[in-house]
């Protein structure tokens, strides 16, 4: 780039300064051919020889060469030893070696015919052609300096980036060798090398992260799966040792389902997380009324909350519109409520409200009286497979609040848990969804 930059500007220099001289020789030849012909329409033959000799005398620098011939060849006027045979060209201007006082001499040549008569008017190129020659030698030399700066000077920037990259490169090796803990070193500069270096250190600490995570899946996966496996595998073994008759066969065939049925349900909920965690849902956006969508899934749930003799409370307005997954916003909300019915006592009250805030956010806020979490587990809430201790006798997997919080995330929103009714013995618990809603 720094040498095309130096070719530009020598090109500009020479278009100034060698082209400038060339143009303006030209237009003085021209300007002297236009004068000489104005003379001789006025004054005739005689005017003109005496305007041509009047220039020669004149002219300290003898630059000026000028030729005047009759029709029959016979010198008129000027300082030209003879016509040229370039002349008889069909061109006007000409640029030729002639004889101009005995000396060879770069010409350049106008060619003027008159009523019975020829003439050629011109300049000595000689010392132009010698400038030419001399700046054709500078922009060489320029030229051939700016190839060594520029390709110093890359050597020189390459060198720069190679080192402030080292630390980049070795980073980048380290956790090819499977060291995740390294980190890219910052300067504290500012400059892109350090942008670059904290868009490294993030995207690490991200796939740590997320490497940490699968690692705790897999752990609890192992832990909440072996359980189950392990019942089902003594049951029916049991029951191959034991069973008395076909009914005792049976029973022992149906639990081992239902156990294996938990496992799959285990499968598909950590299979959907993944895919909202993914974004693959993001195809399924659609604009809906999600009031419409909380009334149908609080209509399901009155009925359970009934059977357990609680009471379920909603506040909703007339309309929610928003664009996002329908059925996902469904299942986080009955996830909510199913965890609401599970933990509230008989005789509690569960609340399902919806709003609108001003900046467009909307918030479905489920909320129960149950004991509630306490701020230790509120942390850990939402983490797969993880359940509060006081809830490890119901049933469940502890998977349904992390759906609710990827499905959050997937509408650009939160979960927050908080004390339903604070200061209160016991004070439930209320998780609110906070969503964008898209519009």
């Amino acid at each position: 780039m720094f040498l095309v930059a130096a070719v530009v500007l020598v090109s500009v220099m020479w278009w100034a300064t060698a082209g400038a001289l060339d143009r303006q020789l030209v237009a003085a030849i021209r300007a002297d051919a236009v004068a000489l012909t104005e003379r001789w329409r006025e004054g005739g033959q005689l005017a003109l020889q005496d305007a041509i000799q009047e220039r020669i005398a004149l002219d300290i620098s003898n630059e000026t060469i000028y030729l005047l011939l009759s029709e029959s060849g016979e010198r008129l006027a000027g300082n030209m030893e003879a016509w040229p045979d370039e002349a008889n060209s069909d061109e006007s201007f000409l640029r030729i070696r002639i004889m101009h006082d005995g000396i060879p001499t770069d010409a350049r040549l106008l060619r003027r015919d008159l009523p019975g008569m020829r003439m050629l008017v011109g300049r000595d190129e000689s010392e132009r052609l010698q400038l030419r020659l001399t700046l054709t030698e500078g922009v060489a030399w320029s030229l051939g300096a700016s190839l060594i700066v520029a390709l110093l000077g890359a050597s020189i920037i390459r060198r720069i980036i190679d080192r402030r990259l080292e630390p980049t490169f070795r980073t980048a090796l380290g956790i090819a060798g499977g060291d995740l803990t390294r980190r890219v070193p910052l300067t504290g500069q500012g400059d892109e090398f350090d942008r670059l270096g904290e868009s490294m250190n993030t995207m690490l600490d991200r796939i740590e992260s997320l490497m940490q995570g699968v690692k705790g899946v897999s752990d609890a996966i192992a832990h909440d799966l072996r359980t189950p496996i392990a019942r089902a595998r003594a049951k029916l073994e049991e029951s191959l040792i034991a069973a008395r008759d076909a009914d005792d066969l049976r029973a022992a065939m149906e639990q081992g389902i239902q156990d294996l049925d938990g496992i799959s349900r285990i499968f598909q909920a950590l299979l959907r997380i993944t895919e909202v965690e993914a974004g693959a849902r993001r195809a399924a956006f659609a604009p809906f009324d999600l009031v419409e969508t909380l009334r149908d899934v609080a209509d399901f749930y009155d009925a359970a909350a009934e059977m357990r003799e609680q009471r379920l409370e909603t506040d909703l307005p007339d309309t929610l519109p928003m664009v996002g997954d329908r059925d996902l916003m469904m299942q986080a909300t009955a996830n909510l409520l199913d965890n609401a019915v599970k933990f509230t006592p008989p005789g509690g009250v569960l609340r399902l409200s919806a709003r609108r805030e001003e900046d467009g956010v909307l918030e479905v806020i489920v909320s129960d009286s149950g004991p509630g979490l306490s701020l230790q587990d509120r942390a850990r809430a939402g983490v797969r497979f993880f359940r509060a201790e006081p809830s490890r006798a119901t049933p469940g997997y502890g998977l349904g609040l992390s759906l609710v919080r990827a499905v959050a995330q997937l509408h650009g929103g939160v979960v927050r848990l908080e004390d339903a009714i604070p200061g209160a013995s016991p004070p439930g618990l209320s998780v609110r969804i906070i969503v964008r809603s898209g519009n």
